[in-house]
């Protein structure tokens, strides 16, 4: 199967090895993701803000690899204060609510950057709708024709 890494254009990059995402068949893992661009925190202070940024980026990830949000079946979530989960809860919700991803929120001490308080991870698998004569039913696309 292709594999297809989609770089995640950070100075941690090439340090630690890692991408933004990769893609093998249908199955795309996007890494850990926190509000950073261009170097900047974006939302400092502020967990909603944090994770509506980062999901948006999420989302633009998974669409640049031909796949969008309702093909997401797992997030995880971590997070630097938990008393803010009701924040990235809603969020995460306006992203997720007719979806409805396993999850996870967890509490961890730090991440990377002391000014990041969310990052999360996005597990999705492409799926194609197929019409026979009877009610749609979706099947998973195991190989790249």
């Amino acid at each position: 199967m292709k594999r297809i890494n989609i770089p995640a254009g950070t100075i941690w990059e090439d340090v630690v090895g890692y991408s933004r995402a990769v893609k093998i068949g249908n199955i795309i893992e996007v890494s850990g993701t926190a509000a950073v661009e261009n170097g900047e925190i974006i939302g400092r202070g502020n967990a909603y803000k944090q994770t509506k940024f980062i999901l948006e980026k999420i989302k633009k990830t998974l669409e640049s690899l031909g796949s969008g949000v309702n093909d997401v079946i797992r997030t995880r979530i971590y997070v630097t204060d938990i008393s803010k989960w009701e924040e990235i809860g809603k969020a995460h919700g306006e992203y997720f609510k007719d979806v409805k991803p396993a999850t996870s929120m967890v509490e961890v001490k730090s991440l990377i950057d002391p000014e990041m308080t969310v990052e999360i991870e996005a597990t999705a698998i492409l799926t194609r709708k197929v019409n026979f004569g009877f009610p749609p039913i979706q099947f998973f696309l195991f190989s790249q024709l």
